[in-house]
C-alpha cells in the first residue's frame, strides 16, 4: 500500500493558509488589529527562516480559537474559505493528488496549521487522511492550548510514524511527500520520493544537492503534465 503525502501552504494551495487566518481575524475586527498583525508577520518571517518557536507561535495563534464562540468561528470559517481560499487555489494540485489516486495510493496531508483552520481545505481536497496540528477542546470549546504534538518539522515524523504504527498496512509501501520548505526537510529525508514543489530558497538549494525531483504546482500546465510522467 503506497502512501502520497502533501504538505498544505505554498504547496497544494497557493499561500499559507495559517498565516492568512490571521490577517483574515485582523479584517473582520475579532483581533487587536495593529497588535495582531504584528506578530503574525512575525511568527511567519521566522517560519520562512525555519526558526520558530513553534510553541510560542501556537499560543499566538490559537488564542483567538479560544475567544470566539463557536457559532462565531464557523461563520467565519465558511467566509474564509469562500473569501481567501478560493483567491489561492491551485488546479494543478488537484490533477496531482488525483494522479495519485488513480494509481491506488492512499492520499494524506500532513500540515503544521492547525486543524480547525485547514479542515475544510482538506475536504475539499477530497484527501484520504489529514494529520494536521490540533488545537485542544474541552467540553466542546477551544482552549487556545495545543493538544499533544504539534506537526511540525521533526514532530511531522513523529505524527506519521504514530499513523503508521496505527495502519501498519502503509508502512512498508514507497512513499512520496510534496513541500515547498525547508521547515519539511526531516521528512523529506525520510521518503523514497521527495519532491520539492515550488520551493523556498533554502529547499531548492538542498533538492538540487541531493538531487530531488522540483516541480511547480503554480507554472504551465504543460511542464506540469511533463513532470509528472517522469
Amino acid at each position: 500500500m503506497q502512501l502520497a503525502i502533501f504538505d498544505l501552504d505554498n504547496t497544494l494551495i497557493g499561500g499559507d493558509s495559517d498565516h492568512a487566518w490571521g490577517e483574515f481575524l485582523v479584517t473582520r475586527e475579532c483581533v487587536d488589529g495593529e497588535r495582531f498583525r504584528s506578530e503574525n508577520d512575525r511568527f511567519y518571517r521566522d517560519y520562512q527562516r525555519g526558526d520558530l518557536d513553534i510553541f510560542a507561535y501556537l499560543s499566538f495563534a490559537l488564542e483567538p480559537l479560544a475567544q470566539l464562540s463557536r457559532g462565531q468561528l464557523q461563520n467565519l470559517q465558511r467566509e474564509f474559505m469562500h473569501e481567501v481560499i478560493g483567491d489561492i487555489w491551485l488546479p494543478h494540485a488537484e490533477t496531482l493528488i488525483q494522479h495519485h489516486r488513480d494509481a491506488g495510493h492512499h492520499i494524506m496531508i500532513i500540515t503544521a496549521t492547525n486543524r480547525f483552520v485547514v479542515e475544510p481545505i482538506a475536504t475539499r481536497l477530497g484527501v484520504d487522511t489529514l494529520l494536521a496540528t490540533e488545537p485542544e477542546e474541552v467540553d466542546g470549546k477551544f482552549t487556545g492550548r495545543v493538544a499533544g504534538q504539534p506537526c511540525f518539522q521533526e514532530g511531522k515524523v513523529m505524527r506519521l510514524q504514530q499513523w503508521l504504527e496505527q495502519n501498519p498496512r502503509y508502512a512498508e509501501g514507497e512513499k512520496w511527500f510534496y513541500s515547498d520548505s525547508i521547515n519539511d526537510l526531516p521528512l523529506l529525508q525520510q521518503v523514497e520520493h521527495p519532491v520539492a514543489v515550488d520551493p523556498d530558497a533554502q529547499l531548492r538549494d538542498e533538492a538540487q544537492a541531493r538531487g530531488w525531483q522540483v516541480i511547480s504546482l503554480r507554472g504551465d500546465s504543460a511542464d506540469f503534465v511533463s513532470a509528472l510522467a517522469r
